[in-house]
């Protein structure tokens, strides 16, 4: 048979498949924040998941903790976590005296809040009620309605509160 009369494939038979390596898959990088991007906090140590109310609980009482605590319901009542922290999420609603480390606010609080080192309302926070901390920050967008009290943790007005907490009593001055 000529050469002009042969398939492409009698001239060069297939050759078996070789085995090619595929270098592992490189790590997604992600692109760095902008500031369009929406900075989120997260209080809570990434390794430790906090106690979660979800948005179908609707609860009165009292709260007593020692973990971080996550409020996407509904509580009435008080809530005392000295040495931890709450978050009231975006469904959160809670009408309570609050004593905690620290009080991260993305929901809807009616109360006094006490945190021995800062209280942040964010964006979609509601607040009406009084705030003593060490520290407070309060987003554009955010509606606070009360007074404000910084305090050190060194003070003695706020350990006198922490430690009548932690020991069952109520506030004496």
């Amino acid at each position: 048979m000529p050469w002009w009369d042969k398939k492409p494939e009698e001239e060069n038979p297939p050759k078996p498949a070789e085995k090619v390596w595929v270098p592992p898959a490189t790590p997604k990088v992600e692109s760095p924040k902008t500031e369009a991007t929406p900075k989120v906090s997260n209080p809570m140590p990434s390794n430790q998941n906090p106690t979660v109310l979800g948005r179908s609980v609707i609860s009165k009482g009292e709260i007593s903790a020692s973990e971080d605590l996550s409020i996407e319901g509904q509580f009435d009542g008080t809530i005392s976590m000295k040495d931890h922290c709450l978050t009231v999420g975006t469904n959160g609603q809670v009408k309570a005296e609050i004593q905690a480390r620290q009080v991260v606010i993305h929901g809807t609080v009616n109360g006094n809040i006490t945190a021995r080192e800062k209280v942040e309302i964010r964006r979609t926070g509601r607040v009406q009620g009084d705030l003593t901390a060490a520290g407070v920050a309060i987003e554009d967008g955010a509606y606070f309605k009360g007074s404000i009290e910084i305090q050190r943790e060194d003070t003695p007005e706020i350990a006198r509160t922490f430690a009548s907490s932690a020991a069952g009593s109520s506030k004496s001055e």
